[in-house]
C-alpha cells in the first residue's frame, strides 16, 4: 500500500538531501534510505518478474563519489528560486576530494524552468580535465516505467569547461550533476 511512482522531483531532493548530509558530514556521521524496493522514494520498483532504476536510484549512483573522500569547503552564492511568494535557494552544492586526488562537485539547480551559470575558482587543485553526468528531464513528473525504464537516467554531462582559468559550469533546470575535476 506504500507502493508510490518515482519522478524527477524526488530526484532533486535526494541529491538536495545528500549535500546537506555531505556539507554536515562532521556532525553527521550515518544517514541510510529506508524504503529500498516498491516504497516511498524507493531506489527500486518490481513488478513480478520485471524490476526498474528509479531517478532517486541514479542520484545514489551518481553521489557515491563521495564515500570515503575527504569534504571540501564550498562557497557560493545562490540565486533565489521564488515560486508563489516562497523563496529558497536555487543551487545546492557539495564538493570532495578522493584519496587519487580526484574533485567530485555535485550540483542541483532546483529551478523548474531556468538554468544556472557558475563560475567557479579551484584555489590550488591543478585539476585540468572535467567530466561528469547529469540527471534531468524537461518534465518535474517524468519517471521510469516498465514500458520506457531509461525515461530518466544519467547522461554524460557537457555543460562544464576550463576556461580563463576559472571551471565554467551552465546547468540545466531541474537537474542533478556530478563532476569529476582531475
Amino acid at each position: 500500500f506504500l507502493y508510490q511512482q518515482n519522478t524527477l522531483r524526488d530526484a532533486l531532493i535526494a541529491g538536495i538531501n545528500l549535500n546537506l548530509f555531505h556539507n554536515y558530514s562532521r556532525r553527521v556521521k550515518m544517514a541510510n534510505i529506508a524504503q529500498m524496493v516498491n516504497v516511498l522514494q524507493a531506489m527500486v520498483l518490481t513488478e513480478g518478474e520485471k524490476m526498474l532504476l528509479t531517478p532517486t536510484y541514479h542520484v545514489f549512483d551518481m553521489y557515491k563519489v563521495h564515500q570515503d573522500a575527504e569534504l571540501l569547503e564550498v562557497a557560493f552564492e545562490s540565486p533565489a528560486y521564488t515560486m508563489d511568494g516562497v523563496s529558497i535557494p536555487q543551487l545546492s552544492v557539495s564538493a570532495s576530494v578522493d584519496a587519487q586526488g580526484v574533485i567530485h562537485l555535485s550540483l542541483c539547480n532546483l529551478h523548474h524552468a531556468e538554468g544556472a551559470a557558475l563560475s567557479c575558482e579551484l584555489d590550488g587543485s591543478g585539476a585540468r580535465s572535467v567530466s561528469g553526468k547529469v540527471l534531468t528531464h524537461a518534465a518535474l513528473n517524468a519517471h521510469n516505467t516498465f514500458e520506457k525504464p531509461d525515461e530518466v537516467a544519467p547522461a554524460d554531462f557537457k555543460g562544464a569547461a576550463f576556461a580563463d582559468g576559472k571551471l565554467r559550469i551552465e546547468l540545466p533546470p531541474a537537474s542533478v550533476v556530478v563532476l569529476a575535476l582531475a
